[in-house]
């Protein structure tokens, strides 16, 4: 098989890092591994593996038919047989179908909106879904959904993964504040259903005394909501306390100097920064959403959503029970490795391209 990977953009974002995730794990598990990127390139394509071809459009509009031509001429020349749209790209992945390309369309459903399913615009995307070959859910809300709105039988519920640690760390640049901080840290673009104002609230109500620092790592997108919070933090009694990095590629150095990883979001699927903190060996607390209860088990903190003093109050308990914190962190690595690791992963990814070829 020859397996394509279709993407808007690799701007940091949990549906663009999967979509690198699939096209590096899949080398050496399939005949050819690639990926198209459609609009706008990222910090996440210097993550690609060597062995993965790619391809970038800079498609300028929807109907952009010189793009529509190039990746129609792309999949041909290489006989991809599978097309993997992530998230939004199923459009033009859908526009290819009606040139009369032959190729299996999966879509890949990222949704980080899952707690309002009820609300969510899908005419455009019910029409396309009849040129689906199968649907991938990152989980069973979002599987569920597909089942009742999408004119597609085959939808399955694959989890997120991520790469195994590697041997080598590059340790990169050191998270600021003192040394002897309780470094908490978010990784989270600024965007609305992350909700940092909950976070922020939170951080700011704990007692002065704590020695603590807060550490934001996301793509600012330059929106009123972004703005918002980069001015909240301006104007914190914390503020010197409050450290935004913007987006960063190396990831896991950072995680590997905090004590404590944290979502406040009031709306998620099954967020990739959640296993990133499992891998890096950082206990976690987040809010009840999606699927963050489900992937921490017992081994971290869940609390409700828009809850600060509840978030707060998380924080603390770990900073007061170090050896439950050690426990914890150590317990969640296992999990995450054990349930949510490429090797533990990837064999269900090539099953279900493999029945899809078969038909």
């Amino acid at each position: 098989m020859r397996i394509l990977q279709l993407i808007d953009s690799l701007r940091p974002g949990g549906a663009e890092k999967m979509a690198v995730t699939y096209a590096n794990a899949l080398v050496g598990q399939v005949k050819g591994s690639y990926l198209c990127c459609s609009r706008m390139e990222g910090m996440l394509k210097e993550s690609l593996l060597p062995e993965v071809e790619y391809l970038f459009l800079n498609k300028k509009n929807s109907l952009d038919l010189k793009a529509i031509l190039k990746l129609r001429s792309f999949i041909k020349f290489r006989q991809i047989s599978i097309v993997h749209a992530h998230s939004t790209s199923f459009f033009l992945a859908g526009c290819l179908k009606l040139t009369g390309l032959k190729f299996k369309l999966v879509w890949h459903d990222h949704y980080g909106e899952s707690e309002l399913l009820k609300k969510r615009d899908h005419k455009v995307l019910k029409i396309f879904s009849r040129m689906f070959s199968g649907i991938i859910s990152v989980n069973t809300k979002l599987k569920e959904w597909s089942e009742q709105h999408l004119k597609c039988r085959k939808v399955v519920e694959i989890k997120n993964f991520i790469p195994e640690i590697p041997s080598e760390i590059n340790l990169g640049f050191k998270l600021k504040g003192r040394e002897d901080d309780f470094k908490i840290i978010c990784v989270a673009n600024l965007r609305p259903q992350k909700d940092h104002f909950n976070l922020i609230k939170a951080f700011e109500s704990l007692s002065t005394d704590l020695p603590r620092s807060l550490h934001l790592i996301g793509e600012d997108p330059e929106t009123q909501y972004s703005n918002s919070i980069l001015k909240s933090i301006k104007v914190s009694p914390l503020k010197e306390k409050i450290y935004y990095y913007g987006a960063q590629a190396e990831i896991l150095s950072l995680l590997h100097q905090a004590d404590l990883g944290i979502l406040g979001s009031r709306s998620e699927g099954l967020p990739v920064a959640l296993l990133e903190y499992g891998m890096a060996g950082l206990p976690v607390l987040c809010t009840n959403v999606g699927k963050c209860a489900e992937v921490i088990g017992q081994n971290g903190r869940i609390v409700e959503v828009n809850d600060p003093t509840a978030l707060a109050d998380g924080i603390l308990f770990y900073m007061e029970n170090m050896e439950k914190l050690k426990l914890d962190a150590e317990n969640f690595q296992v999990s995450v490795i054990e349930n949510y690791s490429q090797q533990a992963v990837i064999k269900n990814v090539v099953g279900f391209y493999n029945n899809l070829a078969q038909e």
